[in-house]
Protein backbone atom coordinates (compact mmCIF):
# COMPACT_ATOMS: atom_id res chain seq x y z
CA UNK A 1 0.00 0.00 0.00
CA UNK A 2 1.09 3.40 -0.89
CA UNK A 3 2.16 6.45 1.25
CA UNK A 4 -1.21 8.28 1.94
CA UNK A 5 -0.94 11.89 0.05
CA UNK A 6 -0.70 15.11 1.08
CA UNK A 7 -1.39 18.31 -0.68
CA UNK A 8 0.06 21.35 0.06
CA UNK A 9 -1.68 24.89 -1.27
CA UNK A 10 0.82 27.00 -0.71
CA UNK A 11 2.38 29.92 -2.68
CA UNK A 12 5.92 30.32 -0.54
CA UNK A 13 8.34 27.95 -2.47
CA UNK A 14 10.58 28.06 0.73
CA UNK A 15 7.76 26.91 2.87
CA UNK A 16 7.29 24.05 -0.10
CA UNK A 17 10.50 22.68 -0.22
CA UNK A 18 10.75 22.59 3.60
CA UNK A 19 7.46 20.92 4.28
CA UNK A 20 8.51 18.49 1.20
CA UNK A 21 11.70 17.30 2.37
CA UNK A 22 10.25 16.98 6.36
CA UNK A 23 7.33 14.90 5.51
CA UNK A 24 8.65 13.30 2.03
CA UNK A 25 8.76 9.88 4.55
CA UNK A 26 5.61 9.32 5.63
CA UNK A 27 3.33 10.98 2.92
CA UNK A 28 3.34 11.82 -0.86
CA UNK A 29 3.25 15.55 -1.31
CA UNK A 30 1.23 17.06 -3.73
CA UNK A 31 2.14 21.01 -3.90
CA UNK A 32 0.39 23.96 -5.86
CA UNK A 33 -0.16 27.51 -5.30
CA UNK A 34 -3.24 29.05 -5.71
CA UNK A 35 -7.00 27.41 -5.72
CA UNK A 36 -6.93 26.51 -9.35
CA UNK A 37 -4.31 24.21 -8.82
CA UNK A 38 -6.00 23.24 -5.54
CA UNK A 39 -9.16 21.78 -7.32
CA UNK A 40 -7.09 20.06 -9.85
CA UNK A 41 -5.00 18.23 -8.05
CA UNK A 42 -8.15 17.08 -5.81
CA UNK A 43 -9.17 15.39 -9.46
CA UNK A 44 -6.30 13.34 -9.48
CA UNK A 45 -6.29 9.50 -8.62
CA UNK A 46 -6.18 8.72 -5.90
CA UNK A 47 -7.50 11.38 -4.36
CA UNK A 48 -5.58 13.68 -1.44
CA UNK A 49 -6.91 12.43 1.86
CA UNK A 50 -5.11 15.78 3.65
CA UNK A 51 -4.88 19.20 2.74
CA UNK A 52 -2.29 21.55 4.30
CA UNK A 53 -3.84 25.62 3.19
CA UNK A 54 -2.56 28.54 3.14
CA UNK A 55 -5.19 30.87 3.54
CA UNK A 56 -3.05 34.09 2.21
CA UNK A 57 -3.53 32.74 -1.90
CA UNK A 58 -2.84 34.57 -5.25
CA UNK A 59 -4.25 37.33 -5.94
CA UNK A 60 -5.07 37.97 -2.22
CA UNK A 61 -1.73 36.88 -0.28
CA UNK A 62 -2.00 39.56 2.04
CA UNK A 63 -5.84 38.61 3.09
CA UNK A 64 -7.57 35.91 3.77
CA UNK A 65 -11.03 35.96 1.11
CA UNK A 66 -9.27 33.51 -1.36
CA UNK A 67 -7.74 31.00 1.24
CA UNK A 68 -11.49 30.97 2.45
CA UNK A 69 -13.32 30.29 -0.71
CA UNK A 70 -10.75 27.54 -1.79
CA UNK A 71 -11.56 26.16 1.43
CA UNK A 72 -14.79 26.23 0.71
CA UNK A 73 -14.24 24.70 -2.38
CA UNK A 74 -12.58 21.50 -1.21
CA UNK A 75 -15.04 20.52 1.03
CA UNK A 76 -18.03 20.98 -1.39
CA UNK A 77 -15.91 18.48 -3.69
CA UNK A 78 -14.77 16.33 -1.09
CA UNK A 79 -17.10 17.27 2.37
CA UNK A 80 -14.62 14.25 4.15
CA UNK A 81 -11.32 15.77 3.35
CA UNK A 82 -9.46 16.98 6.44
CA UNK A 83 -7.85 20.46 5.33
CA UNK A 84 -5.49 22.17 8.16
CA UNK A 85 -5.36 25.55 7.76
CA UNK A 86 -1.53 27.35 8.01
CA UNK A 87 -1.66 31.12 7.99
CA UNK A 88 0.39 33.72 9.30
CA UNK A 89 -2.80 35.28 10.10
CA UNK A 90 -3.10 35.29 13.88
CA UNK A 91 -6.58 37.18 14.30
CA UNK A 92 -9.05 34.16 15.74
CA UNK A 93 -11.83 35.38 14.06
CA UNK A 94 -10.14 34.03 10.74
CA UNK A 95 -9.26 30.54 12.33
CA UNK A 96 -12.78 30.23 13.75
CA UNK A 97 -14.46 30.74 10.50
CA UNK A 98 -12.21 28.15 9.25
CA UNK A 99 -13.28 25.89 11.69
CA UNK A 100 -16.76 26.73 11.13
CA UNK A 101 -16.64 26.22 7.47
CA UNK A 102 -15.25 22.75 7.96
CA UNK A 103 -12.43 23.05 8.32
CA UNK A 104 -9.97 20.43 10.15
CA UNK A 105 -7.57 22.59 12.57
CA UNK A 106 -5.26 25.53 12.69
CA UNK A 107 -1.74 26.07 12.67
CA UNK A 108 0.30 29.51 12.47
CA UNK A 109 3.07 30.28 10.94
CA UNK A 110 6.24 29.91 11.93
CA UNK A 111 5.27 25.98 11.62
CA UNK A 112 7.08 23.57 14.16
CA UNK A 113 7.33 20.81 12.14
CA UNK A 114 6.95 18.22 15.33
CA UNK A 115 3.17 19.95 15.77
CA UNK A 116 2.51 19.55 12.14
CA UNK A 117 3.39 15.73 12.40
CA UNK A 118 1.42 15.08 15.01
CA UNK A 119 -1.49 17.14 13.51
CA UNK A 120 -1.41 15.15 10.22
CA UNK A 121 -0.99 12.02 12.38
CA UNK A 122 -4.44 13.02 13.74
CA UNK A 123 -6.48 14.19 10.49
CA UNK A 124 -5.74 11.17 9.05
CA UNK A 125 -6.52 8.67 11.53
CA UNK A 126 -9.41 10.38 11.80
CA UNK A 127 -9.79 10.31 7.76
CA UNK A 128 -9.28 6.72 7.77
CA UNK A 129 -11.85 6.27 10.63
CA UNK A 130 -14.73 8.01 8.59
CA UNK A 131 -13.80 6.23 5.64
CA UNK A 132 -14.22 2.91 7.00
CA UNK A 133 -17.35 4.03 8.82
CA UNK A 134 -18.71 4.89 5.04
CA UNK A 135 -17.54 1.67 4.16
CA UNK A 136 -19.62 -0.11 6.95
CA UNK A 137 -23.00 2.06 6.30
CA UNK A 138 -22.84 1.02 2.58
CA UNK A 139 -22.56 -2.30 3.92
CA UNK A 140 -25.41 -1.84 6.00
CA UNK A 141 -27.22 -0.28 2.82
CA UNK A 142 -26.11 -2.70 -0.38
CA UNK A 143 -25.18 -6.10 1.27
CA UNK A 144 -27.80 -7.69 3.38
CA UNK A 145 -30.65 -8.85 1.31
CA UNK A 146 -32.24 -10.41 4.15
CA UNK A 147 -33.89 -7.27 5.88
CA UNK A 148 -32.56 -6.71 9.36
CA UNK A 149 -30.23 -9.89 9.41
CA UNK A 150 -27.01 -8.46 8.67
CA UNK A 151 -24.00 -10.67 7.81
CA UNK A 152 -21.40 -10.91 4.83
CA UNK A 153 -19.26 -13.66 7.11
CA UNK A 154 -19.26 -17.20 5.33
CA UNK A 155 -21.03 -18.99 8.42
CA UNK A 156 -23.95 -16.25 7.82
CA UNK A 157 -23.70 -16.77 3.59
CA UNK A 158 -24.23 -20.46 4.36
CA UNK A 159 -27.66 -19.78 6.35
CA UNK A 160 -28.82 -17.18 3.57
CA UNK A 161 -28.40 -19.43 1.40
CA UNK A 162 -30.23 -22.37 3.61
CA UNK A 163 -33.32 -19.93 3.78
CA UNK A 164 -33.23 -19.13 0.09
CA UNK A 165 -33.08 -22.81 -0.61
CA UNK A 166 -35.91 -24.08 1.83
CA UNK A 167 -38.20 -20.84 1.90
CA UNK A 168 -39.91 -22.04 -1.35
CA UNK A 169 -41.03 -25.00 -0.23
CA UNK A 170 -43.37 -26.16 2.87
CA UNK A 171 -40.96 -28.51 4.70
CA UNK A 172 -40.92 -27.72 8.52
CA UNK A 173 -37.63 -26.01 9.76
CA UNK A 174 -35.82 -26.17 12.92
CA UNK A 175 -33.86 -23.36 14.00
CA UNK A 176 -31.01 -23.23 16.91
CA UNK A 177 -28.84 -21.27 18.31
CA UNK A 178 -27.54 -18.97 21.16
CA UNK A 179 -30.19 -16.66 23.21
CA UNK A 180 -29.43 -13.37 20.81
CA UNK A 181 -28.87 -14.82 17.66
CA UNK A 182 -32.08 -13.89 15.78
CA UNK A 183 -33.58 -17.14 15.45
CA UNK A 184 -37.00 -15.29 14.91
CA UNK A 185 -35.73 -12.79 12.19
CA UNK A 186 -34.22 -16.26 10.18
CA UNK A 187 -37.92 -17.55 10.80
CA UNK A 188 -39.54 -14.30 9.15
CA UNK A 189 -37.16 -14.30 6.28
CA UNK A 190 -38.11 -18.61 5.30
CA UNK A 191 -41.64 -16.82 5.71
CA UNK A 192 -41.36 -13.67 4.04
CA UNK A 193 -39.41 -15.52 0.61
CA UNK A 194 -41.91 -18.27 0.55
CA UNK A 195 -45.57 -18.76 -1.37
CA UNK A 196 -47.31 -17.77 2.52
CA UNK A 197 -45.38 -14.46 2.34
CA UNK A 198 -48.57 -12.46 2.12
CA UNK A 199 -50.12 -14.84 4.65
CA UNK A 200 -50.05 -14.36 8.65
CA UNK A 201 -47.10 -15.07 10.38
CA UNK A 202 -47.84 -16.27 13.79
CA UNK A 203 -45.56 -16.69 16.36
CA UNK A 204 -45.91 -18.06 20.02
CA UNK A 205 -43.22 -18.90 22.55
CA UNK A 206 -43.83 -22.01 24.13
CA UNK A 207 -41.69 -20.88 27.19
CA UNK A 208 -43.29 -17.80 27.93
CA UNK A 209 -47.22 -19.40 28.77
CA UNK A 210 -47.92 -21.45 31.40
CA UNK A 211 -48.07 -25.02 30.61
CA UNK A 212 -52.24 -25.71 31.45
CA UNK A 213 -53.22 -22.31 28.74
CA UNK A 214 -50.58 -23.39 26.32
CA UNK A 215 -52.98 -26.35 24.41
CA UNK A 216 -55.80 -23.33 24.37
CA UNK A 217 -53.41 -20.65 22.58
CA UNK A 218 -52.60 -23.46 20.08
CA UNK A 219 -55.16 -25.65 19.38
CA UNK A 220 -58.07 -23.08 21.15
CA UNK A 221 -61.38 -24.82 22.45
CA UNK A 222 -65.39 -25.31 21.87
CA UNK A 223 -67.31 -22.83 24.21
CA UNK A 224 -68.33 -24.44 27.65
CA UNK A 225 -65.27 -26.53 27.33
CA UNK A 226 -63.55 -24.57 29.81
CA UNK A 227 -64.35 -22.63 33.12
CA UNK A 228 -65.07 -19.78 31.95
CA UNK A 229 -64.85 -20.67 28.14
CA UNK A 230 -67.97 -18.62 27.71
CA UNK A 231 -67.46 -18.44 23.49
CA UNK A 232 -65.44 -20.35 20.64
CA UNK A 233 -61.89 -19.66 20.40
CA UNK A 234 -59.61 -20.16 17.81
CA UNK A 235 -55.92 -21.02 18.09
CA UNK A 236 -52.95 -20.16 16.55
CA UNK A 237 -52.90 -23.33 14.34
CA UNK A 238 -56.21 -22.08 12.84
CA UNK A 239 -55.45 -18.27 12.88
CA UNK A 240 -52.24 -19.54 11.04
CA UNK A 241 -54.12 -20.79 8.48
CA UNK A 242 -52.31 -20.54 5.16
CA UNK A 243 -49.23 -18.89 6.32
CA UNK A 244 -46.73 -19.85 9.01
CA UNK A 245 -46.73 -20.75 12.63
CA UNK A 246 -43.23 -20.31 14.55
CA UNK A 247 -42.72 -22.23 17.60
CA UNK A 248 -39.82 -20.47 19.70
CA UNK A 249 -38.51 -21.83 22.69
CA UNK A 250 -39.89 -25.37 21.27
CA UNK A 251 -37.92 -27.59 23.70
CA UNK A 252 -40.01 -26.26 26.66
CA UNK A 253 -43.20 -27.78 25.06
CA UNK A 254 -44.49 -30.33 27.44
CA UNK A 255 -44.62 -33.85 26.50
CA UNK A 256 -48.44 -34.05 26.74
CA UNK A 257 -48.62 -31.24 24.32
CA UNK A 258 -45.89 -32.70 21.90
CA UNK A 259 -48.01 -35.72 20.96
CA UNK A 260 -50.58 -33.83 20.04
CA UNK A 261 -48.87 -31.52 17.95
CA UNK A 262 -47.06 -34.74 16.17
CA UNK A 263 -50.68 -35.63 15.18
CA UNK A 264 -51.21 -31.91 13.72
CA UNK A 265 -48.19 -32.52 11.97
CA UNK A 266 -49.03 -35.84 10.64
CA UNK A 267 -52.44 -34.84 9.26
CA UNK A 268 -53.03 -31.30 9.33
CA UNK A 269 -56.10 -31.38 11.59
CA UNK A 270 -56.60 -29.45 14.63
CA UNK A 271 -58.55 -30.44 17.17
CA UNK A 272 -59.91 -27.67 19.47
CA UNK A 273 -60.65 -28.77 23.59
CA UNK A 274 -64.33 -30.09 23.87
CA UNK A 275 -64.90 -30.55 19.87
CA UNK A 276 -65.96 -33.99 18.55
CA UNK A 277 -64.50 -32.79 14.86
CA UNK A 278 -61.21 -31.58 13.85
CA UNK A 279 -60.62 -29.40 11.23
CA UNK A 280 -58.21 -29.47 8.80
CA UNK A 281 -55.67 -26.56 7.78
CA UNK A 282 -52.90 -25.42 5.99
CA UNK A 283 -50.23 -23.97 7.97
CA UNK A 284 -46.49 -24.69 7.66
CA UNK A 285 -44.58 -25.02 11.11
CA UNK A 286 -40.97 -23.44 12.43
CA UNK A 287 -39.71 -24.15 15.23
CA UNK A 288 -36.36 -22.65 17.24
CA UNK A 289 -34.45 -23.46 20.24
CA UNK A 290 -31.40 -22.72 22.47
CA UNK A 291 -31.94 -25.98 23.82
CA UNK A 292 -29.99 -29.16 22.59
CA UNK A 293 -32.95 -31.19 21.45
CA UNK A 294 -30.93 -34.01 20.94
CA UNK A 295 -29.94 -34.06 24.32
CA UNK A 296 -32.83 -33.46 25.32
CA UNK A 297 -34.25 -36.41 23.11
CA UNK A 298 -31.85 -38.32 25.40
CA UNK A 299 -32.92 -37.38 28.35
CA UNK A 300 -36.67 -38.17 27.50
CA UNK A 301 -37.95 -34.56 27.92
CA UNK A 302 -38.18 -33.94 24.11
CA UNK A 303 -39.92 -37.05 21.69
CA UNK A 304 -37.58 -38.42 19.21
CA UNK A 305 -40.20 -38.68 16.67
CA UNK A 306 -41.50 -34.86 16.92
CA UNK A 307 -37.83 -33.83 16.81
CA UNK A 308 -37.38 -35.63 13.97
CA UNK A 309 -40.57 -33.82 12.29
CA UNK A 310 -39.28 -30.73 12.99
CA UNK A 311 -35.42 -30.94 11.85
CA UNK A 312 -36.55 -32.33 8.53
CA UNK A 313 -34.66 -29.30 7.71
CA UNK A 314 -31.95 -27.50 9.90
CA UNK A 315 -30.45 -23.58 10.46
CA UNK A 316 -27.77 -23.53 12.97
CA UNK A 317 -27.21 -19.71 13.32
CA UNK A 318 -23.84 -18.83 14.87
CA UNK A 319 -22.58 -16.74 17.59
CA UNK A 320 -21.22 -13.34 16.83
CA UNK A 321 -18.37 -13.84 18.33
CA UNK A 322 -17.65 -16.35 15.79
CA UNK A 323 -18.74 -14.20 13.22
CA UNK A 324 -15.90 -11.26 13.36
CA UNK A 325 -16.43 -9.82 9.80
CA UNK A 326 -19.79 -8.98 10.61
CA UNK A 327 -19.60 -7.60 14.36
CA UNK A 328 -18.79 -3.92 13.07
CA UNK A 329 -21.35 -4.14 10.61
CA UNK A 330 -24.27 -4.73 12.97
CA UNK A 331 -22.79 -2.24 15.34
CA UNK A 332 -22.74 0.42 12.33
CA UNK A 333 -26.72 -0.63 11.44
CA UNK A 334 -27.90 -0.31 15.02
CA UNK A 335 -26.16 3.06 15.25
CA UNK A 336 -27.55 4.28 12.11
CA UNK A 337 -31.25 2.73 13.38
CA UNK A 338 -31.29 4.21 16.67
CA UNK A 339 -29.37 7.37 15.27
CA UNK A 340 -32.73 8.17 13.36
CA UNK A 341 -34.97 6.96 16.04
CA UNK A 342 -34.08 9.10 18.66
CA UNK A 343 -32.85 12.23 16.34
CA UNK A 344 -28.84 12.20 17.20
CA UNK A 345 -26.05 12.72 14.59
CA UNK A 346 -22.73 10.66 14.93
CA UNK A 347 -20.16 10.72 12.68
CA UNK A 348 -19.36 6.61 13.74
CA UNK A 349 -17.67 5.02 16.54
CA UNK A 350 -14.38 6.33 18.07
CA UNK A 351 -11.21 4.24 17.36
CA UNK A 352 -11.71 3.64 21.23
CA UNK A 353 -15.23 1.87 20.77
CA UNK A 354 -14.28 0.09 17.91
CA UNK A 355 -11.61 -1.72 20.17
CA UNK A 356 -13.84 -2.61 22.67
CA UNK A 357 -16.85 -3.94 20.61
CA UNK A 358 -13.99 -6.38 18.50
CA UNK A 359 -12.40 -7.07 22.11
CA UNK A 360 -16.26 -8.23 23.97
CA UNK A 361 -17.25 -11.89 23.63
CA UNK A 362 -20.45 -10.91 23.19
CA UNK A 363 -22.14 -13.61 25.23
CA UNK A 364 -25.94 -11.82 24.77
CA UNK A 365 -25.16 -12.09 20.63
CA UNK A 366 -26.75 -9.52 18.33
CA UNK A 367 -29.52 -8.48 20.78
CA UNK A 368 -27.26 -7.58 23.76
CA UNK A 369 -25.04 -5.58 20.80
CA UNK A 370 -28.24 -3.84 19.59
CA UNK A 371 -28.95 -3.02 23.05
CA UNK A 372 -25.95 -1.55 24.23
CA UNK A 373 -25.94 0.35 20.96
CA UNK A 374 -29.20 1.70 21.68
CA UNK A 375 -27.91 2.76 25.05
CA UNK A 376 -25.03 4.37 23.93
CA UNK A 377 -27.39 6.51 21.23
CA UNK A 378 -29.47 7.59 24.40
CA UNK A 379 -26.44 8.68 26.42
CA UNK A 380 -23.47 9.96 23.97
CA UNK A 381 -22.64 13.42 24.53
CA UNK A 382 -20.39 13.49 21.72
CA UNK A 383 -19.71 12.71 17.52
CA UNK A 384 -17.96 9.48 18.27
CA UNK A 385 -19.23 6.61 20.38
CA UNK A 386 -16.85 5.25 22.87
CA UNK A 387 -16.34 2.22 25.09
CA UNK A 388 -18.28 4.26 28.07
CA UNK A 389 -21.08 5.05 26.07
CA UNK A 390 -21.34 1.54 25.30
CA UNK A 391 -20.71 0.75 28.87
CA UNK A 392 -17.36 -1.61 28.22
CA UNK A 393 -14.10 -1.44 28.82
CA UNK A 394 -11.82 0.87 26.47
CA UNK A 395 -8.71 -1.53 26.46
CA UNK A 396 -5.42 -0.38 25.41
CA UNK A 397 -6.74 1.81 22.68
CA UNK A 398 -4.32 4.98 22.72
CA UNK A 399 -3.43 6.33 19.41
CA UNK A 400 0.25 6.74 20.04
CA UNK A 401 0.48 3.24 21.69
CA UNK A 402 0.53 0.91 19.22
CA UNK A 403 2.30 -1.64 19.76
CA UNK A 404 0.49 -4.38 22.03
CA UNK A 405 1.38 -7.27 23.38
CA UNK A 406 -1.80 -9.33 22.37
CA UNK A 407 -4.16 -8.95 19.19
CA UNK A 408 -7.98 -8.37 20.18
CA UNK A 409 -8.22 -11.60 19.07
CA UNK A 410 -6.20 -13.36 21.87
CA UNK A 411 -7.97 -10.97 24.19
CA UNK A 412 -11.16 -12.31 23.27
CA UNK A 413 -9.86 -15.82 23.50
CA UNK A 414 -8.24 -15.50 26.70
CA UNK A 415 -10.99 -14.52 28.17
CA UNK A 416 -13.64 -17.05 26.90
CA UNK A 417 -11.25 -19.79 28.07
CA UNK A 418 -11.54 -18.18 31.36
CA UNK A 419 -15.09 -17.81 31.37
CA UNK A 420 -15.82 -21.72 30.67
CA UNK A 421 -13.04 -22.54 32.64
CA UNK A 422 -14.80 -20.48 35.17
CA UNK A 423 -18.01 -22.34 34.57
CA UNK A 424 -16.67 -25.90 34.29
CA UNK A 425 -15.30 -25.20 38.07
CA UNK A 426 -18.64 -24.29 39.78
CA UNK A 427 -20.25 -27.22 38.21
CA UNK A 428 -17.81 -29.92 38.76
CA UNK A 429 -16.53 -30.55 35.05
CA UNK A 430 -21.17 -30.84 34.25
CA UNK A 431 -21.10 -30.24 30.49
CA UNK A 432 -25.00 -29.45 30.92
CA UNK A 433 -25.04 -27.74 33.98
CA UNK A 434 -21.93 -25.43 32.50
CA UNK A 435 -23.30 -24.92 29.44
CA UNK A 436 -26.71 -23.50 31.01
CA UNK A 437 -25.04 -20.97 32.85
CA UNK A 438 -23.23 -19.66 29.66
CA UNK A 439 -26.58 -19.93 27.52
CA UNK A 440 -24.77 -22.04 25.15
CA UNK A 441 -25.83 -25.68 23.86
CA UNK A 442 -23.87 -28.52 24.98
CA UNK A 443 -22.75 -29.23 21.77
CA UNK A 444 -21.61 -25.68 21.59
CA UNK A 445 -19.61 -25.92 24.74
CA UNK A 446 -17.91 -29.27 23.74
CA UNK A 447 -16.62 -27.88 20.62
CA UNK A 448 -14.80 -24.70 22.57
CA UNK A 449 -13.43 -26.96 24.87
CA UNK A 450 -11.71 -28.75 22.41
CA UNK A 451 -10.95 -25.45 20.55
CA UNK A 452 -9.27 -24.09 23.55
CA UNK A 453 -7.79 -27.46 25.13
CA UNK A 454 -9.53 -27.12 28.60
CA UNK A 455 -8.64 -30.06 30.46
CA UNK A 456 -11.24 -31.41 32.31
CA UNK A 457 -12.33 -29.34 35.60
CA UNK A 458 -13.58 -30.35 39.02
CA UNK A 459 -14.44 -27.96 42.03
Amino acid sequence: MGKPRLLLVENDEDIVSQMRWALSKEYEVLACSDREGAMLALSSEPAPEIVALDLGLPPDESGTKEGMECLREILLQDPFIKVIIITGNTEKANALECISIGAYDCLYKPIELDELRVLLKRARHVSSLERENRKLRTRVEEDSLFGDILGTSRMMQEVFSTIKKVAPTDVPVLITGESGTGKELVARAVHKRSNRSESPFIPINCGAIPENLLESELFGYEKGALTGAGSRKLGKLELAEGGTLFFDEVGELPLMLQVKLLRFLQDQVVERIGAKVGKKVDVRVLAATNKDLKGEVEKGTFREDIFYRLALIHIEIPPLREREDDIMLCAMAFLQRFSSQYKKQFKGFSTEGVNAIMAYGWPGNVRELENRVKRAVIMAEGKRVGPEDLALSAGTTSLDNEAQTDTLKEVRENAEKERITSALLNHSGNISRAAKELDVTRPTLYDLIKRYNIKEKKG
